[in-house]
């Protein structure tokens, strides 16, 4: 969705904007977990793997199914309750961990998104060009900035369609990424 009037040329510049998007191929998709390919429960202790009831968020299953078949996707989290083999737990029990390549969380890295350290060791672990990665998170300042700061291009998931800064791509459907064309938007 495009918020306020657009004129002729914003127009112009922002289907160009989208197109070239969605002509990128990346080889890694970074997602973040909580609240954006899982549920997060604030009122939860421990580890999510443990939860009484976990839940995957709408279209993310779907969304890994496509991806995962022209590259890999990889979850980059600041969970402080969970390992890597925690992740993978709590993956498994919706149905999403034999779609996740490598996790990236802060119990083993010693850093958080946004830091320069965490996607550092994404970009060094991978193997790869930073033009190589998109990066998909619910959080503007960690996932999406934190990212662009990096030099990794980023898109907000942005399910309840809050506003954000001119600039930023943004999906309020996981299953956007996998109809790239129609999907993305670029908030003004």
């Amino acid at each position: 969705m495009v918020s306020g009037e657009a004129g002729p040329c914003e127009r112009a510049w922002l289907g160009k904007v989208i197109r070239q998007m969605s002509l990128l191929t990346f080889k890694h998709y970074l997602f973040d977990w909580g609240n954006t390919l899982m549920l997060n429960d604030p009122e939860a202790i421990g580890p999510m793997h443990a939860w009484p009831s976990v839940e995957a968020m709408h279209n993310a299953v779907l969304v890994l199914k496509v991806l995962s078949e022209s590259a890999q996707c990889h979850v980059a989290t600041n969970a402080k309750d969970s390992t890597a083999d925690d992740i993978k737990l709590a993956l498994n029990r919706v149905g999403l961990g034999g779609y996740i390549t490598e996790i990236f969380c802060f119990r083993e890295i010693g850093a958080e998104k946004p830091s320069q350290l965490f996607f550092d060791h994404v970009l060094t672990t991978l193997g790869c060009n930073k033009s190589e990665i998109l990066m998909v998170g619910d959080d503007l300042e960690k996932d999406v900035l934190g990212a662009i700061d990096s030099g990794i291009s980023s898109v907000l998931y942005n399910p309840d369609s809050r506003p954000i800064p001119t600039g930023i791509l943004a999906i309020t459907d996981l299953n956007q990424l996998s109809n790239a064309n129609d999907g993305l938007t670029y908030d003004r």
